[in-house]
């Protein structure tokens, strides 16, 4: 049985990933960009190595995210449904609404 406070919940959730999701891909952009500089300038090579290692690590969240975001997606409009169904009605229902609309701007699922 699905409750408002579930809906908020995931509501939250789905938010709190995609802020995840964009902090992760601002990440990755100054990473790439201290590894480059690091190449142009002849860093030592382990420094360079060690730096190559934290930027494929920052690109490996990129994707968890990604899976992360569509199962809260998911999870979120299965919940909203649920409620609609019963005829709840509240300011909740609206902002989860927002919030499936902000994510699939940012995301689209893949389709399998």
């Amino acid at each position: 049985m699905a409750t408002v406070r579930n809906l908020k919940i995931k509501t939250s959730t789905c938010k709190r990933i995609v802020k995840e999701l964009r902090s992760y891909e601002k990440e990755v952009e100054k990473e790439a960009a201290k590894t480059a500089d690091m190449k142009e300038k002849g860093a030592d090579p382990y420094d360079l190595k060690q730096q190559e290692n934290v930027l494929a690590e920052s690109r490996m969240m990129v994707p968890d995210c990604h899976k992360r975001l569509e199962a809260a997606l998911t999870d979120l409009k299965a919940t909203l449904a649920e409620l609609k169904e019963s005829n709840e009605q509240g300011t909740e229902i609206g902002e989860a609404e927002s919030t499936i609309t902000e994510v699939e701007a940012v995301y689209t699922p893949t389709e399998d």
